[in-house]
């Protein structure tokens, strides 16, 4: 009998027979563009055998679907939603949160006529913190967007309840030490025109509270906080507690962004 001379390929196992011209997504993609997790967390449900296709538990990565495929998660089908992308110039007096038991305001009730999708916050802003909170349910971004990692920047404009000493600025700019370690600011200056009680401050840190705390630990009380800027994007032609959509090239730019 002659030997089988076919070479083996590395190609991923396809779940059906596939048509000419059918449209393919990897299953990890899939997942992500779901809602449910990044697409390295999808990976470790696939490898884990926590996903099914088509009833049958699939464990291969790289593996690719078409939308005629049925995908489960346990007990749950997981249906392809829209990616949505969603910036809120949030104002005072909302918490970052999707429910509160305490019924206070919420930011998902200024953007809840933004989209049927059910979107989450990209990270937080405290309730007293205004500016820029991005809101979507593409998990991937999600991760990439608030994992130290990636170091996204974020400007600050911050008011204090007294001028900020030159010092006490030179401090901050060197690295000031906190209960969770050493806080780096990528760059501090007073606000032109605003005299020295208003202070512009770019970062990468994504701590609780962190530049409430830095002012906090030199003696000062941060009267507003506004963040100005978010991973390039900015608050141009958004008024306070309104919202709009990401334009297409503003997404692009953010899936672009790669680990530093």
């Amino acid at each position: 009998m002659e030997k089988d001379k076919r070479r083996k390929t590395d190609k991923p196992r396809k779940t059906h027979t596939i048509k000419p011209g059918e449209e393919l997504t990897r299953l990890n993609k899939y997942i992500a563009n779901a809602g449910i997790c990044s697409r390295r967390e999808a990976d470790n449900l696939i490898t884990a055998g926590a996903i099914r296709v088509n009833g049958k538990v699939v464990t291969e990565l790289g593996t690719k679907i078409s939308r005629k495929d049925k995908v489960q998660y346990g007990d749950e089908l997981i249906r392809p939603e829209k990616n949505v992308y969603v910036l809120l110039n949030k104002p005072k007096g909302y918490i970052t949160t999707v429910d509160d038991p305490y019924h206070r305001n919420t930011v998902m009730t200024l953007i809840r006529d933004a989209a049927k999708e059910r979107v989450y916050p990209v990270g937080r802003l405290d309730r007293n913190t205004t500016g820029l909170l991005l809101f979507t349910n593409d998990g991937e971004l999600t991760k990439k967007l608030t994992h130290p990692s990636h170091r996204i920047e974020k400007i600050y404009h911050v008011t204090l309840d007294r001028n900020l000493l030159k010092n006490d600025m030179d401090k901050v700019a060197g690295g000031i030490t906190l209960e969770d370690g050493v806080i780096m600011v990528d760059e501090i200056a007073y606000v032109e025109e605003k005299g020295k009680k208003e202070i512009g401050i770019r970062l990468h840190s994504g701590k609780n509270r962190i530049i409430r705390r830095v002012f906090e630990s030199l003696g000062y009380k941060v009267i507003k906080l506004d963040r100005v800027i978010f991973a390039g994007l900015t608050k141009k032609d958004i008024p306070r507690g309104k919202w709009r959509h990401l334009k297409e090239k503003e997404i692009d730019r953010l899936r672009m962004l790669r680990k530093k």
